[in-house]
């Protein structure tokens, strides 16, 4: 169990190796660049526009709601008289 993530890890990284290397193909063979859209400039400033957003909202839950997705049986005061 603690071996698997890095060993997916390891093969995303080759499998994005391998087709940044070769470049990937369409099914109908059709070869046209006029259409290709590049990551950076499209797709990393979204990437990054979409990890600020998640980032946001969670500065927000720590920072003004801490209890909020908590368990609420944390805040029942403990018995000693009372072993669970």
């Amino acid at each position: 169990h603690f071996v698997l993530p890095f060993v997916l890890v390891f093969l995303s990284l080759i499998h994005l190796f391998f087709l940044h290397e070769a470049g990937s193909s369409n099914p109908l063979k059709v070869n046209s660049t006029g259409f290709k859209i590049s990551f950076w400039p499209y797709f990393g400033i979204k990437d990054v526009f979409g990890f600020m957003v998640v980032f946001f909202v969670l500065v927000m839950f720590v920072g003004f709601l801490p209890d909020s997705l908590g368990d609420p049986e944390n805040y029942i005061e403990a018995n000693p008289l009372v072993t669970p």
